[in-house]
Order: C-alpha cells, then structure tokens, then sequence
C-alpha cells in the first residue's frame, strides 16, 4: 500500500518519492507518474527513460509514454543524474497503469537540491474533481 502523504508531487502529474540517505551517501529520489496521468495516457504501451549516467534538469523532457491513445512526455522534477531505469518497465510498460506508484516507478536519481513540490493535498486540489479515487484518498489519510 502506498503513502501517498509522503510523497511529493509536481503539476504535470509526476511523483517523487525521497529514499532513505545513508550517513556518506547522496540524497536519491525514486521518479514515475501518478495514476491520474496512467489513466489519461490510457494503456501504455512503451515507455522510453533516460540511461544511467544521463544529467537530467528540472522541467525537460527526459522520457516519452506511449499508449494507445497519445504519447506522453516525461518531465524531470528536478536537478540530478539517473543512477537507475526500471528496465521491468521498458520491458512491460503495463507496469505503468497497473502499478503506478510501485512496480510502475521510472527512474532513480541523485540529487543536491529539492525544487519546491507540491504535497499530496495540494496535488489533489491541484486534480479538483478529476482527484485521485476514494480509495487511493482513504490510503493516503486525506
């Protein structure tokens, strides 16, 4: 079960998920797009994700999803450098819609500095009546 309160948001429907930083190592985030966004590309069909090593900046393209119905650009959330794709994904891009906040994730990155994101309730406020499902406001206690 995911905790959407812990998750930071941006307006064009990404996720950020901060992971623990050991004593030496370097502030990391775990990437991907909300289900909101799964639900508006439809089923996706391929998604295509920076390599490792690539620097990426915050509000570029770094990615494209395909799905049935458009392609969706992936923009980056923030400053840093891909330190891990999830290749599940490029090779079952279904991950995306059935898993999006889990098994569905895009990219790590390592990174200096957090831009301003938005908080769960401000994501939803942001969605107005297109907000995420009853059930997914029950997980997040909203």
């Amino acid at each position: 079960m995911t905790e959407y309160s812990a998750l930071k948001f941006t307006s064009e429907h990404e996720w950020i998920r901060l992971e623990p930083v050991s004593d030496d190592g370097p502030a990391t985030a775990t990437i991907g797009i909300t289900s909101y966004a799964a639900g508006q590309l439809g089923d996706v069909v391929y998604v295509d994700l920076p390599e490792v090593g690539a620097e990426i900046a915050d509000g570029t393209v770094v990615g494209e999803i395909e799905s049935t119905k458009s392609v969706g650009e992936l923009f980056a959330p923030l400053n840093g450098i891909v330190v891990e794709k999830n290749s599940a994904v490029e090779d079952s891009p279904e991950l995306v819609n059935s898993d999006p906040f889990g098994e569905g994730w895009l990219i790590r990155v390592e990174f200096a500095e957090l831009p301003e994101l938005l908080t769960f309730s401000e994501y939803q406020a942001l969605l107005g009546d297109d907000a995420l499902t009853d059930a997914e406001t029950d997980r997040a206690g909203a």
